[in-house]
C-alpha cells in the first residue's frame, strides 16, 4: 500500500531537515528521508566539523521552522568581517580592513554554529512535530511524476505519493538525475581543510579571512572551549597541497597553520581532528521539474566564501514556503514562480563567489598586488563598501 503525504523531502542534511521543519510547522504532512543517518556529536569520527554562519535574512525562515530559538542558545555573533591581504613577498599582513555590521544594521552580520550541532537541533525539532516523519537510513530510489503527484520509490522497498517533492539531496542529487536536469560545474582544483582551534587572543566576534594564494584561510568565531577562545577554520588550497597538509603530524600541521594565519589571533592549537572537503561551483539548468523543486546543493554549490552556501539554500526554502498554499502546492505555476524568483539571484552569486575564489587563488605577485589595491579601493569608498556588505548578507 502506497503512503500519501503532502511533501517528501529527499535529503537529511541541514537544508533538508530545515525544510521538513518549516513545512511541518506550516501544517503540511511531511516525510523526510536520507540514506545516511545524521551524525549529531562532535566526537563521532564521521561528524561534520564545518560551521555555518546564518546571515540576517535567514533568521526569519528559521523562526518559521521553530529552529531559531534552539540555535540561538549556541550561536556566536559575527559583528565584523575582517579581510587581510598577506600576498606580499613575505607571509605577513600588508592590508587589513574591517567591515563592521554596525555601519549598515543594528544586528550582527550573522551567527555561527557547528554543523553537527545544527543537525542535532533539527532532528529534535522534527520529533516535536506530529505531522513530520523522519526516516534516517532510507533514501529515495526512483521517481515517477504525474500532473497531480510525484510517486517516489524508497530504498526500503516502500513507495510514497506526494504533491511536492523537495530535492535537497546534494550536489549529486539522485532526484535531479531522475528528472534529467543537467548542471554546469566549475572545478577549481581546490580542496578545503575544516577544523577548530583554540588561541590566546580573543576573536571579539570578528571573522577573519586571510588571502595569500591557493584560497582563503578563514577564522570564524566559536564559543570558548576549555576556557580558551576558539575559532573554526576553513583553509582552502590546491588539491595536492591539501593532501600534503592533511598527511602532516599535528605538530607539523600546527607549525604550517600558524605561518599561514599570520599570527592574527596568536598561536593556534588544534582542538579537533582535520577534515577535507572538495571545492566546486555548480548550478542546475533549472530549479524545478514536474511536482519537484530543487533546493540547496541539488540546485547550486559555491565555495565556502562569504557564508553564501547554506544561506542561499535557506533563501530557496523561504521562496518555497512563501509561494506554497494548500491549493497550489507542487503545481506547475508554483514551481515556475519559484524558479523565476531564485535562479537570477543564485546565478549571480555563483558567478560572484567563483570570481572571488579565483582572486584568492592568485599566485603571481603582480596580480596579488592588484588584489591588495582593489581591497583598499573597495574599503575607502563608503557607498561601495556599504553596498557590498548589504549585497553579501542579502539585505536591501
Amino acid at each position: 500500500m502506497r503512503e500519501t503525504v503532502d511533501i517528501v523531502v529527499s535529503g537529511g542534511g541541514i537544508a533538508g531537515l530545515t525544510a521538513a521543519a518549516a513545512f511541518g510547522s506550516q501544517g503540511y504532512s511531511v516525510l523526510c528521508v536520507d540514506p545516511t543517518p545524521p551524525v549529531m556529536a562532535e566526537a563521532d569520527p564521521s561528524s561534520d566539523l564545518r560551521t555555518t554562519a546564518f546571515l540576517q535574512p535567514s533568521v526569519k525562515i528559521l523562526e518559521t521552522a521553530g529552529l531559531w530559538h534552539r540555535f540561538a542558545a549556541h550561536a556566536t555573533p559575527l559583528q565584523v568581517m575582517r579581510i587581510v591581504d598577506a600576498g606580499g613577498d613575505t607571509n605577513e599582513p600588508r592590508v587589513s580592513h574591517d567591515f563592521n555590521a554596525a555601519d549598515i544594521s543594528d544586528q550582527p552580520f550573522g551567527w555561527n554554529l557547528p554543523n553537527w550541532l545544527l543537525r542535532r537541533e533539527c532532528v529534535a525539532r522534527l520529533d516535536e512535530l506530529p505531522n513530520v516523519t523522519f526516516r534516517p537510513g532510507v533514501g529515495t530510489k526512483s521517481l515517477l511524476t504525474r500532473e497531480t503527484a510525484a510517486l517516489i520509490g524508497l530504498s526500503d522497498g516502500t513507495s510514497v505519493s506526494a504533491r511536492l517533492l523537495v530535492a535537497a539531496d546534494g550536489r549529486n542529487s539522485p532526484m535531479r538525475g531522475a528528472l534529467g536536469i543537467g548542471v554546469s560545474t566549475t572545478r577549481f582544483g581546490q580542496k578545503a581543510l575544516a577544523f577548530a582551534v583554540t588561541h590566546p587572543i580573543p576573536h571579539d566576534n570578528v571573522s577573519t579571512e586571510i588571502h595569500r594564494s591557493g584560497g582563503p584561510f578563514t577564522l570564524v568565531p566559536l564559543p570558548d572551549r576549555d576556557g580558551k577562545p576558539c575559532s573554526a577554520i576553513v583553509w582552502m588550497e590546491t588539491g595536492p597541497e591539501v593532501a600534503r597538509l592533511a598527511a602532516l603530524s599535528d605538530a607539523e600541521f600546527e607549525a604550517e597553520m600558524n605561518t599561514r594565519s599570520c599570527g592574527v589571533l596568536g598561536e593556534l592549537r588544534l582542538a579537533t581532528r582535520r577534515t577535507v572537503w572538495p571545492i566546486i561551483s555548480q548550478i542546475a539548468e533549472r530549479f524545478h521539474g514536474e511536482r519537484t523543486a530543487l533546493m540547496a546543493e541539488a540546485a547550486h554549490v559555491v565555495p565556502p566564501i562569504g557564508a553564501q552556501g547554506l544561506n542561499m539554500s535557506l533563501a530557496d526554502l523561504t521562496a518555497l514556503v512563501d509561494l506554497a498554499t494548500p491549493d497550489n502546492l507542487g503545481s506547475a505555476e508554483m514551481l515556475r514562480a519559484y524558479h523565476r524568483r531564485r535562479y537570477p539571484d543564485v546565478a549571480l552569486r555563483v558567478a560572484g563567489v567563483g570570481m572571488l575564489n579565483r582572486a584568492s587563488m592568485i599566485a603571481a605577485q603582480p596580480m596579488r598586488d592588484m588584489r591588495a589595491r582593489m581591497l583598499d579601493m573597495m574599503y575607502s569608498t563608503s557607498p561601495v563598501r556599504h553596498a557590498l556588505m548589504k549585497m553579501g548578507i542579502g539585505v536591501s
